[in-house]
């Protein structure tokens, strides 16, 4: 597993900028922009520096429409537990706190990725909690939940396959499972339910287009 840098708080300070994700201006996130040093971080840096690449730094579209969706229908989440798998920037776990929420917990295995949660929740003056835990390799390590959400999980085959199993898993078990996907090479729609369609404007250095049209899906059960 990939260490943390020294100073990881002042890691992102230093590298990232106080941005507005277009879909949810509602917020400012700590953000790379092609005006900040760490598209000047090199891969031969992160790995000397044995860091994972910063995929947290960017708030991709699939957790913007999850969190478009929660603030625009916050009785979804008023009053439940969350929890919020592989949750980069923390963007929808911040949608499901200000919506009300009774608790959210943000997972993610890179843990700078819950560093910079944590400083995106304080920035806007929100509370949530933080997992490290594998949950697909541990099911059992993830906390009691009546809504399970998750943005942009369908990078890789293997990954898909395993984050979709697991999301299903949730929804056999009587939670809401809310899934965000712009249309991944690995996505399947196979027993989801579309709740919500956004287009949202994507960075070309990301991103193969200007704007992604992204999907909020409801995971049905078996």
């Amino acid at each position: 597993m990939a260490r943390l840098p020294v100073d990881p708080e002042g890691f992102i300070r230093a590298n990232l900028a106080l941005e507005r994700p277009a879909m949810v201006p509602e917020f400012r996130l700590w953000l790379a922009t092609e005006y900040v040093p760490i598209w000047q971080a090199t891969e031969a840096w992160m790995e000397q520096q044995n860091i994972d690449p910063p995929y947290w730094a960017f708030c991709w579209p699939g957790g913007q429409a999850i969190a478009r969706y929660l603030l625009d229908h916050p009785a979804t989440v008023r009053g439940k537990r969350v929890i919020d798998f592989a949750a980069g920037s923390g963007v929808s776990s911040m949608a499901a706190a200000r919506s009300g929420a009774e608790s959210v917990t943000a997972n993610d295995i890179d843990l700078l990725s819950l560093v910079a949660a944590r400083l995106n929740a304080e920035a806007n003056g929100l509370g949530l909690e933080v997992s490290a835990d594998d949950w697909l390799a541990h099911p059992d390590k993830a906390p009691p939940a009546e809504v399970v959400i998750a943005g942009d999980v369908c990078y890789e085959r293997e990954m898909s396959a395993r984050a979709l199993a697991w999301l299903r898993g949730h929804a056999d078990a009587g939670r809401l499972v809310l899934l965000g996907d712009p249309g991944r090479n690995y996505f399947s729609a196979q027993g989801l339910e579309e709740l919500a369609r956004y287009e949202i404007p994507t960075s070309l250095q990301l991103e193969n287009r200007g704007m992604r049209e992204t999907v909020v899906w409801k995971v049905l059960p078996i």
